[in-house]
């Protein structure tokens, strides 16, 4: 019997490549295939701060942020020191996760038609988080949106942010790639 992650994760390519792949070269009169954006990794990211260095609240958001994403993410340290946040070289600040090819596709999947909607008051997302080269970047405040996140094994509210990663090469790719995929985004 075949895992319904890896279904999720099928039926969104199959999507691309039969739905959106198509739309896109129609919508922007490509001439080679190759032009066409497609999605490259998903990166999840949580900062702790001075947090980081409560080692319970460290492996809370570890734990937190596999059980998210279904991968054991990286401890990110502090590259140079910096007197005004209180920060020194190689200090612990947070942790991060880069998520490609089918557990980018079933994260997408999750996010789209279980997250989203789950989030009180969700009016879509804004239009501001894409950057020049169609990359979107957008912030949740909480992690309960998620399923796997039980309800009582919270102590804090902590959010992280969501970078998607495209080939697009204008804002405007970035922005038709994402809709054609389902992304709830508001004019």
């Amino acid at each position: 019997m075949e895992n319904t992650n890896e279904t999720y994760s099928k039926n969104l390519k199959a999507l691309y490549k039969s739905s959106i792949f198509p739309t896109l070269i129609k919508q922007f009169e490509y001439t080679n295939n190759h032009e066409v954006p497609k999605l490259v990794k998903i990166q999840v990211n949580r900062g702790l701060g001075l947090d980081a260095q409560n080692s319970k609240i460290l492996q809370k958001s570890v734990d937190e942020i596999r059980l998210i994403t279904g991968q054991q993410p990286i401890i990110t340290k502090a590259k140079k020191s910096i007197a005004g946040f209180k920060v020194r070289e190689d200090m612990i600040l947070g942790v991060t996760v880069t998520l490609r090819n089918s557990k980018m596709y079933i994260f997408l999947e999750k996010l789209i038609h279980l997250v989203l909607p789950r989030i009180r008051d969700f009016r879509g997302l804004s239009l501001k988080g894409f950057d020049r080269e169609g990359n979107y970047n957008f912030g949740l405040r909480e992690q309960l949106a998620f399923p796997e996140i039980n309800y009582e094994s919270i102590d804090q509210l902590r959010g992280f942010n969501i970078s998607i990663v495209t080939t697009a090469k204008t804002r405007n790719e970035g922005i038709a790639l994402l809709k054609e995929f389902g992304f709830p985004l508001t004019d």
